[in-house]
């Protein structure tokens, strides 16, 4: 149904009769009520033109050269494009009860009988549009919410700013039937610019430069607002925004897309639910960056330099996580040695990062006691025991290396092994122990030789460790991806950048090298 009938008023009507007075007496009626008649004589020129034109109602005689009218009226109801259209029978021959219970039985919407009266014709011909048209609008209502409930579902479930523009422009597209433009503003003052096209119009994308000039002048007030002009097109614009100093969100649709009070809702309502989308990825940025920043806080800024021990490390946040997790490494100088420590505190919250900045510190009170590796873990794992029996379980590993008699010292508790890198290729030190807040016994730890040119790579799980994954595999990936010959800095961003992308863990990692 077109809409202009949805809406009420005249409407298209197919009217099919073979007898030509019966067509013209009724044509006639019907014109004069200000409806747009379309003719057909035979059952085959009514299915041609209803296959290539839009009607609102087809009056129908049941007598027909080539076919029933009946068997007609099943065809179009049967149609998907044509079942709402209303069908009203007409007939001088079968007058019978029975001829009108099977005419709406097989789908008629009215059945009358002539000779009729033309006010009896009209009126159920009017009764007819009536109802299809209120069902038609309804059907129409419902399918934009549901189109708006599934563009508003997509734009909660973007998880950048680039993907909200998206799903904002494409969400507006589908629901309003019209090409669409999304702009928004990142944390970083990037403009997020995208364009949804409805009818495969391919309209020119607008200008960038234009578009992020003209939002930095925005001032809306806080809510929506909706614009009927804006410099870079000829659009309808809905703008929101959640609060005073934040960056509104800008919705663009074509002007005649936006016809009625309705319309303009359901704009308002998308840019409503981008702008509060927005504010949710706003807000999620800031805690990440603050979640960041505390955890490096609890990191070394620095590390020691030492010419003949070059090392390097990084930390990464899990890449769809806010909270603050428990990973952690350390270099301690100790009179001519230096304890190297990596851990992670189980979990990604407040109370790991506190864990895990009280386990660093015990860490070292005991390093500068002059413990050995071992004994450092065990008091360690005494304290984790008694002081967080529920929360504290850490894994950690120890490296004490000795530069002068060219060793290091491994104890082990549940980590990941070192991996030591030369000229023979890489492999894991078999090095092994309970993690820590158990209270298991724990071997001593085991000394390694530490030739001049051997890399040594340690690193929490986060590096190794993939949902579905058996952690052997990821061990064997990490192993198989390192190369004696890289620069360190170089290695750790390469495996960062292979290894690491879009893991539900932190990650840290820790390289050091003895000078050839």
């Amino acid at each position: 149904m077109n809409p202009t009938a949805m809406g009420g008023g005249p409407a298209r009507v197919l009217v099919v009769d073979d007898l030509e007075a019966s067509r013209f007496i009724a044509s006639s009626w019907l014109r004069r009520s200000g409806h747009t008649v379309v003719e057909a004589t035979t059952a085959a020129e009514a299915l041609t033109a209803l296959e290539t034109e839009s009607f609102d109602l087809v009056l129908l005689d049941v007598h027909l050269p080539d076919m029933s009218g009946y068997d007609v009226t099943e065809r179009i109801k049967a149609d998907p494009r044509t079942s709402s259209i209303p069908v009203v029978m007409l007939s001088a021959t079968y007058i019978e009860p029975e001829d009108k219970v099977t005419g709406l039985l097989r789908g008629a919407d009215a059945y009358l009988t002539e000779p009729v009266d033309p006010g009896e014709l009209l009126a159920n011909v009017e009764a007819a549009l009536r109802y299809h048209r209120a069902r038609a609008l309804a059907e129409h209502l419902a399918a934009r919410l549901t189109r708006l409930t599934t563009a508003t579902f997509a734009i909660n479930a973007a998880m950048t700013f680039d993907a909200l523009a998206e799903a904002a422009a494409i969400g507006a597209a589908d629901v309003l039937d019209a090409d669409a433009t999304a702009a928004l503003v990142s944390p970083s003052g990037v403009v997020c610019l995208a364009t949804a096209n409805a009818r495969q119009a391919n309209r020119p994308r607008p200008d960038i430069g234009e578009v992020e000039r003209w939002m930095s002048l925005l001032n809306p007030g806080v809510g929506v607002t909706v614009v009927e002009e804006v410099p870079w097109a000829r659009v309808t614009a809905a703008l929101a925004r959640t609060k005073p100093r934040r960056s509104p969100i800008c919705i663009a649709v074509a002007p005649e897309s936006v016809t009625s009070d309705g319309d303009r809702n359901l704009l308002r309502q998308l840019a409503q639910a981008t702008a509060l989308a927005a504010e949710g990825l706003h807000t999620f940025a800031e805690e990440h960056s603050l979640a960041l920043t505390l955890q490096r806080s609890l990191l070394p800024r620095t590390l020691p330099h030492e010419p003949e021990l070059p090392m390097t490390a990084r930390y990464v946040p899990a890449s769809s996580n806010a909270e603050i997790g428990g990973d952690f490494y350390d270099v301690i100088e100790l009179d001519g040695r230096m304890l190297i420590a990596i851990g992670d505190v189980c979990g990604h919250s407040i109370e790991a990062a506190t864990i895990m900045a009280e386990v660093r510190h015990t860490l070292r009170a005991y390093a500068v006691e002059g413990h050995r590796p071992a004994e450092i873990l065990r008091r360690v794992d005494t304290l984790l025991e008694r002081f967080h029996p529920t929360g504290g379980l850490t894994t950690m590993c120890l490296l004490l290396v000795d530069l002068e008699a060219g060793t290091m010292a491994v104890a082990n508790a549940g980590h990941v092994p070192p991996l030591v890198i030369d000229d023979r290729g890489a492999r894991y030190a078999e090095v092994k122990g309970p993690l820590l807040g158990v209270g298991l016994d724990r071997p001593e730890a085991t000394e390694l030789p530490l030739p001049r040119g051997t890399t040594v790579l340690l690193a929490t799980d986060g590096l190794v460790e993939r949902r579905g994954i058996d952690l052997d595999e990821g061990m064997e990936k990490l192993r198989a991806a390192v190369s004696h010959t890289d620069d360190m800095d170089e290695l750790a961003d390469r495996l960062l950048a292979e290894l690491g992308q879009g893991k539900q863990d932190d990650i840290a990692l820790l390289l050091l090298r003895r000078r050839a």
